[in-house]
């Protein structure tokens, strides 16, 4: 039992080193994600308008070509009305200009209609690009500051996480889970020692009879206030034995 508690405390003692290396990275790695991904939001948006306006350009070459089209027509019915011979060729004739007329009118509405739209897309486009712009070379600024970081800390950081492997690797899986549950749930403190008759995660007094076998080392004990794994001093000093 006390080789397992020396393990389970030294993995916490190289978690503990490897999460100060993550402190020292700040906010910056949440702000690098928050940056990618509010530049990608705004250049969907960006891509999403550009389409509307292409498609909306094409759609308004489409229907100029349908007017001039119904404009030659129009003027070959009105040029068919000095030829008709009774009131029915009249009266079709007529049917056919009314119609072409009232097409006529409605695609230049719809053309004017969507040049406004493309208009305002254009101007949309032209007011976000300067943002997705000042955000990506915020990105890159918070990028390379990022990258000095982890650069500076590089060798430390692979030491520590091949250190933490072959610790990791002599855990039980069932305590490993247990620990890294508890790790989570509580910041990163999932084993503690006892500090003055106090546990020295959440310093709630531990009970003077857990104390004892505490300091036993015969078996594995939580504290009944935060729920972290509580070791003896014996333990930690081995473990700290262990790594040096």
């Amino acid at each position: 039992m006390i080789n397992k508690l020396v393990t389970l405390f030294s993995l916490q003692l190289i978690d503990d080193e490897l999460d100060e290396l993550e402190e020292l990275r700040g906010d910056l790695p949440l702000r690098v994600n928050a940056l990618n991904a509010r530049i990608k939001e705004m250049q969907e948006q960006i891509d999403e308008k550009e389409k509307l306006k292409s498609d909306s350009l094409e759609k308004r070459k489409t229907n100029e070509a349908e007017i001039e089209r119904l404009d030659v027509s129009l003027k070959r019915f009105k040029a068919q009305l000095y030829q008709v011979r009774n009131n029915k060729e009249y009266d079709a004739l007529t049917k056919e200009i009314d119609h072409s007329e009232s097409e006529i009118e409605r695609l230049i509405a719809e053309n004017a209609a969507m040049e406004t739209n493309g208009e305002k897309l254009k101007i949309e486009i032209e007011d976000l690009t300067p943002n997705v712009d000042e955000l990506n070379v915020d990105l890159k600024e918070n990028q390379v500051e990022l990258k000095k970081i982890i650069k500076e800390n590089e060798i430390e950081e692979i030491k520590l996480k091949d250190k933490r492997e072959k610790v990791a690797a002599k855990v039980k899986k069932p305590d490993y889970n247990v620990y890294m549950r508890i790790r989570k749930a509580l910041r990163g403190k999932a084993i503690v020692k006892i500090n003055r008759a106090a546990c020295s995660g959440c310093h709630n007094i531990v009970p003077p009879q857990r104390q004892i076998e505490l300091r036993q080392n015969k078996r594995l004990f939580t504290c009944e206030s935060c729920g972290r794994i509580l070791v003896s001093q014996e333990i930690v000093d081995a473990a700290m034995k262990s790594l040096s």
